[in-house]
């Protein structure tokens, strides 16, 4: 009889969760004969086994083979905990490394479905050693360009979790699972319980997304959809420009993030497999309303997604994240830390966002001003001239900071027909000011995202966008990157965490990127927190947006100018949409 609770499901249940009706077809590597109770001799061992294999019908912790998805072939490899805790030794070695050679041999994914308690003590050493053939076995599939998925179950601990589990390209987790290295016997005896759960893990950017099991067989298959393997792919196409301040749109008519928005009418999504009107995200991709969610921070585990990223009702930034206050930008442009920094220079009123509207009083951004006469206008898609152009640097700052222009959330909402988060840079933080993932557009065409959401970008943020353009050019899977930030944070705790090494990360992910990248600026381009998700020669602007090589404010500070001349620097500093493209730095406009 299935287990009532699905996270501990026997390993034939966890892959029928997956495969349905469309059977799996399972696979046995070559006999391995051990020695009488097993490499060490340990006395009541075989008796053991033959006890577990009594108790559950298999001869083995693992069992793997081949099996379709909703619509995809694959690998399956599954765990089964009742079978010696689903420790791993020499013959689950051999199982595994026969999984991932079946996998390579087809050219298939592999999904592992694990529930191991670690090495098994009996063989010692020899049952360790087990976790540098999965290891190797694991980076040939790598290199191969094939997709790793796991799937989490209860218990994760010990080597599985630090091989099968952690080291997969996606690693999604069943509810209540717990998860760590440290299983619940070794562990000091005051640690603290969540963070060895699928919840804990998620929330230290270890897990991508907490998945109930009635959603679990479609989130893998759409995973499937976007990893593949693929053909080659074409770039990811340049986003569609949504209505802004510069397209006389009125606040709130499309001009922001409509929390209940969901996507655009006429994107072609897909209502069986797009996003949930009610929270812009995919029903079927991890999303539980009320499952492992953290009362402490409201935050959703099995979203992936924070609810609340990019969209600060009051500014559209997050005013809080250890930035200078007039600042927010990073300050590796040779800024004077006894000039630059002083609260004194700050944001120059004119240039910055009046606190009640986010605009500045009387500067021509109001929604309802229409065009000024005479001024530039770029043309749209259709070829009518209706998005206007910043005629100044000053005014181009002001739009791209104006709360009411479309966020990274809008742009993806209207750009993909289903999400699936890439969440955390594996190093223990998260970033909810940078998403990541794969997307599938309404054709099913998958690409992969990064998206600043108007926030100062933390190292954790860069970390991710590494991680995610390396996976997918490893993957062969186009990148689509938005910009909007004021600049790399620049507190104290961003400097410990490593902000210069992960912003460095970046820039060289991008740059050995073999796959095309797609970038388009949609707010601030500050600086090098900016510059690091920008495609070199495939970058493209909106008429809301700006990109400099320091903030106007900064640049009038390090120069000992009055704050008075700081739009008169903003327009020697040629940061105007029109001005990127005459210098060469943006391709195009997109209005």
């Amino acid at each position: 009889m299935p287990d009532e609770n699905p996270a501990r499901a026997t390993a034939r249940e966890a892959i029928t969760l997956l495969t349905g009706a469309a059977g799996f077809t399972e696979h046995r590597p070559p006999p391995h004969p051990l020695p009488p109770d097993g490499p060490l001799g340990w006395a009541g061992y075989d008796a053991a086994r033959e006890r577990a294999s009594a108790r559950t019908g298999e001869e083995e912790s693992v069992l793997y083979g081949t099996g379709v998805v909703g619509d995809r072939a694959c690998v399956l490899l599954s765990f089964e905990f009742g079978f010696l805790g689903g420790s791993l030794g020499c013959r689950t070695g051999d199982r595994l490394a026969a999984a991932y050679a079946l996998a390579l041999t087809r050219r298939l994914p592999l999904v592992a479905l694990v529930a191991t308690g670690g090495s098994r003590m009996q063989e010692g050493m020899v049952a360790l050693t087990q976790l540098q053939r999965v290891a190797a076995a694991s980076t040939r599939l790598r290199a191969a360009g094939l997709p790793q998925i796991a799937v989490v179950r209860d218990p994760t601990t010990g080597g599985g979790w630090a091989t099968v589990g952690a080291g997969a390209d996606v690693v999604l987790a069943l509810p209540g699972a717990q998860v760590g290295f440290a299983g619940s016997r070794v562990r000091p005896p005051d640690a603290d319980p969540y963070a060895y759960s699928a919840e804990g893990q998620f929330a230290a950017g270890q897990v991508d997304a907490v998945v109930p099991a009635g959603e679990l067989a479609r989130t893998v298959t759409h995973w499937l959809r976007a990893l593949g393997p693929h053909d080659d792919l074409p770039a990811a196409p340049v986003p569609r420009a949504l209505p802004g301040t510069g397209s006389g749109a009125k606040a709130g008519a499309g001009a922001g993030v409509e929390p209940a928005a969901g996507t655009a009418p006429g994107t072609g999504t897909d209502p069986g497999t797009g996003t949930d009107p009610e929270t812009g995200t995919d029903p079927g991709v991890g999303t539980d309303p009320g499952v492992g969610t953290d009362p402490g921070t409201g935050t959703d585990p099995g979203v992936g997604t924070d609810p609340g990223v990019g969209t600060d009702p009051g500014t559209g930034t997050d005013p809080g994240v250890g930035t200078d206050p007039g600042t927010g930008t990073d300050p590796g442009v040779g800024t004077d830390p006894g000039v630059g920094t002083d609260p004194g220079v700050g944001t120059d009123p004119g240039v910055g966002t009046d606190p009640g509207t986010g605009t500045a009083p009387g500067t021509g951004t109001e929604a309802a001003a229409g065009t000024a006469p005479g001024a530039r206008t770029a043309p749209t898609a259709d070829g009518n001239r209706a998005a206007r152009l910043p005629e100044t640097g000053r005014e181009a700052v002001e739009r791209a900071r104006d709360p009411r222009r479309p966020r990274a959330e809008a742009y993806l909402a209207d750009y993909f027909a289903v999400r699936l988060p890439l969440h955390g840079d594996r190093s223990g933080a998260t970033d909810p000011g940078l998403l990541c993932g794969l997307g599938l557009r309404a054709d099913g065409q998958p690409v992969a995202y990064v998206a600043q959401c108007g926030t100062p970008t933390r190292p954790a943020g860069y970390r991710a966008a590494a991680r995610t353009i390396r996976l997918a050019d490893r993957l062969g899977l186009p990148v689509l990157t938005l910009v909007d930030t004021p600049g790399a944070a620049n507190d104290a705790e961003a400097e410990r965490a490593g902000a210069g090494a992960a912003i460095a990360d970046t820039f060289a992910a991008i740059a050995a990127a073999r796959v095309p990248v797609t970038t388009l600026v949609i707010g601030e381009g500050g600086s090098g927190g900016a510059l690091a998700l920008a495609a070199p020669d495939n970058t493209h602007v909106t008429v809301d947006s700006y990109f400099s090589v320091i903030a106007p404010e900064l640049a009038a500070a390090i120069l000992k100018r009055p704050t008075e001349e700081t739009g008169a620097t903003a327009d020697q500093l040629r940061l105007r949409p029109q001005d990127l493209v005459e210098l060469g730095i943006a391709r195009s406009i997109v209005t």
